[in-house]
C-alpha cells in the first residue's frame, strides 16, 4: 500500500466514526426529547455538563491508549421531580423511591457482532459507604462507567453493589443499527423501556 492510499484510508476511517457519533448524538437527543414530553417529564442528567459519560483516557500506556476513541458512553433521564438544576447540572439526591433511565452505546467491545444499545431502569439506590461520595446519583452514573462489566454481567437483571452504593435494575438491548427512524426509536426504545419504568419493582 503506498502513501496516498494511507492517507486516503486514514482520512475516510475518520469521517465515518466522526459520522457515527453524530448519529449517535442525534439519537440520544431525539430520545431525550420524546422523554421530556412524557408525564414524568424526564431530565437529561448533567453531572458535568450537557455531555455524555464515558471512561476515557489520554495515556500513552498501551492499555490507556485502547481507551482513546470513545467505544461506549452513557446518559441517564432523571424524572424532573427528583432533581435540581443548578449552574447547568443536575442535582438528584439518591433514595429509594428513586428511578431512572440508563441509556448506554457500545460501539465497540470484544466479542460483539454490531454496535448495540443498552436501556435500563435502574432503581432501589442505596449509599453504602460512611464517607460523603457518592453523594448524588451523577457520581453513580461515573461508577457505573468504571464498573460497567460487574454491572450489565446479566442483559435483563441487575443487581449491584460495591463498597459505596447499591442499585437494582431491569435491561434490554437493541442492535444500533436496527434504528433508522423516529418510528423505530419509540417502537425499539422509549416504548419498551417507559413500560418497564412503569411497572412495579
Amino acid at each position: 500500500m503506498n502513501k496516498n492510499e494511507i492517507i486516503n484510508q486514514t482520512r475516510n476511517a475518520f469521517d465515518f466514526i466522526q459520522k457515527l457519533y453524530f448519529e449517535t448524538s442525534y439519537l440520544i437527543k431525539e430520545v431525550e426529547g420524546i422523554f421530556a414530553e412524557e408525564e414524568e417529564e424526564f431530565v437529561i442528567g448533567k453531572g458535568g455538563g450537557y455531555a455524555i459519560t464515558a471512561r476515557s483516557s489520554n495515556g500513552l500506556e498501551a492499555n490507556n491508549v485502547s481507551l482513546w476513541p470513545l467505544r461506549m458512553f452513557s446518559v441517564y433521564f432523571i424524572p424532573k421531580q427528583y432533581t435540581k438544576i443548578k449552574g447547568g447540572v443536575t442535582v438528584t439526591v439518591l433514595s429509594s423511591d428513586l428511578r431512572v433511565i440508563h441509556l448506554r452505546v457500545i460501539l465497540d467491545e470484544k466479542e460483539i457482532l454490531e454496535p448495540y444499545i443498552t436501556m435500563s431502569v435502574l432503581y432501589d439506590f442505596a449509599k453504602l459507604s460512611e464517607r460523603d461520595y457518592p453523594s448524588k446519583l451523577e457520581q453513580v452514573n461515573t461508577i457505573i462507567e468504571y464498573n460497567y462489566s460487574k454491572v450489565s454481567k446479566d442483559t435483563e437483571v441487575i443487581d449491584y453493589a460495591d463498597s459505596y452504593c447499591s442499585f437494582k435494575g431491569k435491561s434490554f438491548k437493541v442492535n444500533l443499527f436496527d434504528i433508522n427512524s423516529s418510528e423505530e426509536i419509540r417502537k425499539l426504545i422509549t416504548d419498551p423501556v417507559l413500560e418497564i419504568y412503569r411497572e412495579e419493582n
